[in-house]
């Protein structure tokens, strides 16, 4: 498996873990936008952001293209 299949599957991982939080209890904004230090969504914004312009950017390796 790629790297970047890798990083696609712990995206969506990421996700399904976020939206079974969500449904659980609902989603309080400040809670996402800037959580406590021991809350399950802290470093999530940051971590997918990263995960995600690493995908980004191995899909422009493997075409050819720049961003």
């Amino acid at each position: 498996m790629s790297e970047k299949q890798k990083l696609i599957r712990k995206m969506i991982q990421m996700q399904k873990e976020f939206i079974a939080q969500e449904r659980q209890g609902g989603m309080d904004p400040k809670d996402y936008f800037a959580p406590q230090s021991d809350h399950a969504l802290s470093g999530y914004r940051e971590s997918f952001t990263e995960i995600a312009t690493r995908v980004g950017n191995l899909a422009h390796e493997e075409k050819g293209s720049r961003r």
